[in-house]
C-alpha cells in the first residue's frame, strides 16, 4: 500500500500512533482496489459546538465489503468450501458454498439495483435467522447501500420507528417465521410498519412459512409488495462489483439509549471490516493456520444484533470460515437442540450469551448427557453481559470438556468489535473476568475526574484508544452522539461506554454492568425511558417508572411502577398489570415486557423531575435506600413500601 500518514490534531486525544500502525498492518489482510493515503484522522470533539470527534480510517482507500467476504475466496479457489450450514427450527437444512453464496448475493444485488436501490440508500431488513438474511445483507453492502437489520421479535411499532428514522426505500421481510414449534406471522407487522409517513417504495417478501399452494392468502399490496422468489430468483447471477470509499456507511445499528428513542449508530466500511476481520481471527480461528480449514464457527446471536454483524456475518465470512446459523429457539423441540447441532456439524467454536448458559444449567442440572458428542468443541465464548463465574465453569466443564479456552468478550454496538477479552491462547483464566484490551485498542477504568481508579474500586470504563470499527455518529442526530459518548471526557478524547468496572490486583478488568438507566435482559440492552414511554402511552397510565432487578436467568428483569387514572383502579391491579405487560410487548417487543407491574400512588422524583429508578430497584428488592435528599416528593417512598408490603402479604396468603 505504500507509506501513509496519520493526522491527529490533538496528540492527547484519539488513537495512539502504535495502534494506528497496528491497524494499517491488519487492513492489508483485506483486498483493496485503491490504496489509502491517510491511515487515520482524528479531529477532537468540540464541547462548545456539541460535536463528537471526527474519525476517519484509510482515507482515499477503496474496497468492496461483500467482495472481501465472498468473491475473493472463490477467486482463490475455495469456492467449494461451505460458507453456511443452515438449520431451520422445523429441521430443514441447507448447506451453501462460497461459490453458491457468490451467485445468490449477485442475484440479490442485481434485484436491488432493478428496484432502484443505489449507493447510500437505506434498506431495513426484518427477517429471522435464515440464509436470505445474510444474502440480502451482503447484497446491500455490495452495491454501496446501507442496511439496518431489525430483530424479528420486535413489534410493528419498533420496526416502524426504524423504517421512518432511516427513511428506508426498501423493507425486506418474510411471510412468517418458525418460533417455538409454530409458524408465527410476520407480514402483518411489516404492513403496519410501512403504513405511516415513510420513504418505502417496495416491500420484498421471503416465503418462509406459507405452502406454495397458499401464497395467494398472504396479503400483498399491488405495486409495492414483491415476492423474493420472483424478483431475486429471476435476477442474473453475475454482478460486477464497484469499489467504494473506506468511509462509505455500511450499516445503521439501533441501540437503546438512556434517554429518548433508540440511537442509530452509523458504522463505515473499511475500518469496520478491518477490525471485525482481524478480531475474529484473533479470538476464534485455530492458532495453527494449517488447521483452520477444520474450523466450524457458531455464533448463536440473532442476525440483527451487532454481535452477529461482527462475528456471524462480516468477521467469519471475511476469513473464509464455515459456520452454522440456526433459526430457532434453543429448547425447541427439546432442550438439547444446540448440542445436537454441535454434534451434527462438528462445531469447533461456540459463542453464546450468558443467559443461554444459565438456561442450559437449568435444563441440565446434572450436566450434559454423554449421549451428545461435543468432542469437536475447541473454543468457547460469551458475549452480551458479564458472565457469572458459576455459569462460566458450567459451560467449560460441560461443553468444553473442562479444557476449552473461554473468550469472555466485552464490547458494544458502539465499538463495533471486541475491546476486552482473555486471549484464546492464555493458559489460565479468571471465570467471569473480561481481562485486558485486545491488541490495537486501549481501555481504562477511571473516576468522575478521569483519574485511574485503584484496584477494587468501581469506576467508569472508557475506551481511550478505539479501533477503526467504532461508530462514527448517530444517524440524523450528531448532537446525541456527542452527548451520549463523548461529553463526559471530551477533553481527554475518551469514549464513555456507560458500564461500571474495576481492576483486580493483577490489573485485569471486571465489568460490573450498566451505570446508566438501561436494563440488560438476556443480553439485550433496553432503555428504561423507552419502556416508560410505552407504558404512559396506554390510556390508563398517568406516570410510570421502570427499573432493573436482579434475575438469576436473564441478568435483569424489568419491573414497572405505574400510577393509574382513578377509573382504572376498579379493574384490579392484576388485570391492569397483565394488560400493561401485553401493551409493552406490542409497542416494543416481548423482550421488553415487564416481569412485574406494581400499581403505586406516586413514583419518586428529583426536584428537576427525573424519576429516581435507583430507589425503585432498592424498594422492590428490599435493600437499603440510598440518598433521598434530592426528592421533591419523599412521601412517595412510604406509599410504595406500603404497596409492596401488601403484595408480599397477598403472596403469603395464596
Amino acid at each position: 500500500m505504500g507509506l501513509s500518514t496519520t493526522e491527529t490534531l490533538d496528540l492527547n486525544a484519539g488513537v495512539r500512533p502504535d495502534n494506528v500502525a497496528f491497524w494499517e498492518k491488519q487492513a492489508l489482510r483485506l483486498d483493496w482496489d485503491t490504496a489509502w493515503h491517510t491511515a487515520h484522522r482524528w479531529v477532537p470533539a468540540d464541547p462548545e459546538a456539541g460535536r463528537g470527534p471526527e474519525i476517519t480510517w484509510f482515507e482515499g482507500g477503496k474496497l468492496n465489503v461483500a467482495v472481501n467476504c465472498v468473491d475473493r475466496h472463490v477467486t482463490a479457489g475455495r469456492g467449494d468450501k461451505v460458507a453456511l450450514h443452515f438449520e431451520g427450527e422445523p429441521g430443514d437444512r441447507r448447506s451453501i458454498t462460497y461459490a453458491e453464496l457468490q451467485r445468490e448475493v449477485s442475484k440479490a444485488a442485481n434485484a436491488l439495483l432493478a428496484l432502484g436501490i443505489g449507493k447510500g440508500d437505506r434498506v431495513v431488513i426484518y427477517l429471522p435467522v435464515i440464509p436470505e438474511t445474510i444474502i440480502i445483507t451482503l447484497a446491500v453492502a455490495r452495491i454501496g447501500a446501507i442496511h439496518s437489520l431489525v430483530f424479528g421479535g420486535f413489534s410493528a411499532e419498533a420496526l416502524k420507528f426504524r423504517v421512518e428514522d432511516t427513511r428506508a426505500k426498501l423493507l425486506v421481510t418474510t411471510d412468517g417465521q418458525f418460533r417455538r414449534g409454530a409458524a408465527v406471522p410476520v407480514k402483518d407487522n411489516a404492513d403496519a410498519a410501512v403504513s405511516g409517513d415513510n420513504a418505502v417504495e417496495h416491500v420484498l417478501v421471503v416465503n418462509r412459512t406459507t405452502p406454495s399452494a397458499e401464497l395467494a392468502t398472504v396479503p400483498m399490496t399491488e405495486g409495492r409488495d414483491l415476492w423474493w422468489h420472483e424478483v431475486v430468483g429471476s435476477a442474473p447471477d453475475v454482478h460486477e462489483p464497484e469499489a467504494f470509499d473506506a468511509e462509505t456507511p455500511l450499516f445503521i445499528m439501533y441501540t437503546s439509549g438512556t434517554t429518548g428513542k433508540p440511537k442509530g449508530l452509523v458504522h463505515t466500511s473499511g475500518g469496520y471490516l478491518t477490525q471485525a476481520s482481524w478480531s475474529f481471527e484473533h479470538l476464534f480461528s485455530n492458532p495453527d493456520p494449517a488447521l483452520r480449514d477444520k474450523d466450524v464457527h457458531w455464533c448463536t446471536a440473532d442476525l440483527a444484533w451487532v454481535t452477529a454483524h461482527t462475528y456471524e456475518i462480516y468477521g467469519p465470512l471475511s476469513n473464509g470460515v464455515t459456520q452454522v446459523i440456526f433459526e430457532g429457539t434453543p429448547n425447541t423441540p427439546h432442550p438439547g437442540r444446540h448440542f445436537e447441532i454441535i454434534e451434527r456439524y462438528g462445531v469447533t467454536q461456540y459463542y453464546t450469551a450468558p443467559t443461554l448458559v444459565r438456561s442450559l444449567m437449568g435444563w441440565f442440572p446434572d450436566g450434559v448427557p454423554d449421549t451428545y458428542d461435543l468432542s469437536s468443541i475447541r473454543l468457547l465464548g460469551t458475549v452480551g453481559e458479564a458472565v457469572n463465574p458459576e455459569a462460566w465453569r458450567w459451560l467449560r466443564e460441560n461443553v468444553g470438556a473442562g479444557t476449552a479456552p473461554v473468550v469472555d468478550t466485552w464490547w458494544q454496538s458502539e465499538t463495533g468489535a471486541t475491546i476486552l477479552s482473555p486471549a484464546p491462547t492464555d493458559t489460565s483464566f479468571k471465570p467471569g473476568c473480561a481481562a485486558r484490551p485486545l491488541p490495537g485498542v486501549s481501555a481504562r477504568v477511571v473516576d468522575d475526574a478521569g483519574n485511574t481508579v485503584a484496584p477494587g474500586v468501581q469506576g467508569y470504563i472508557v475506551v481511550d484508544s478505539p479501533g477503526p470499527a467504532i461508530a462514527r455518529t448517530v444517524w440524523s442526530n450528531p448532537r446525541r452522539y456527542f452527548d451520549s459518548y463523548w461529553s463526559k471526557y471530551a477533553l481527554q478524547g475518551w469514549f464513555l461506554a456507560g458500564d461500571g468496572a474495576k481492576y483486580d490486583s493483577d490489573g485485569d478488568i471486571w465489568i460490573l454492568g450498566r451505570v446508566d438507566d438501561t436494563l440488560n435482559v438476556s443480553g439485550h440492552l433496553l432503555s428504561t425511558i423507552e419502556i416508560e414511554s410505552a407504558l404512559v402511552s396506554h390510556p390508563d397510565v398517568v406516570e410510570a417508572g421502570v427499573c432493573p432487578v436482579a434475575d438469576p436467568k436473564t441478568g435483569h428483569a424489568v419491573v414497572s411502577f405505574v400510577v393509574l387514572k382513578t377509573d382504572a383502579h376498579a379493574r384490579g391491579a392484576a388485570d391492569v398489570g397483565e394488560e400493561l405487560r401485553q401493551h409493552v410487548a406490542r409497542e416494543i417487543g416481548p423482550i421488553a415486557k415487564p416481569r412485574d407491574v406494581v400499581v403505586v400512588p406516586d413514583v419518586p422524583k428529583t426536584r428537576s423531575g427525573k424519576i429516581m429508578r435507583r430507589l425503585l430497584t432498592q424498594l422492590f428488592e428490599g435493600t437499603a435506600l440510598g440518598d433521598t435528599t434530592s426528592l421533591q416528593n419523599e412521601p412517595a417512598i412510604a406509599g410504595i413500601q406500603a404497596v409492596l408490603h401488601q403484595r408480599a402479604l397477598a403472596k403469603e396468603d395464596s
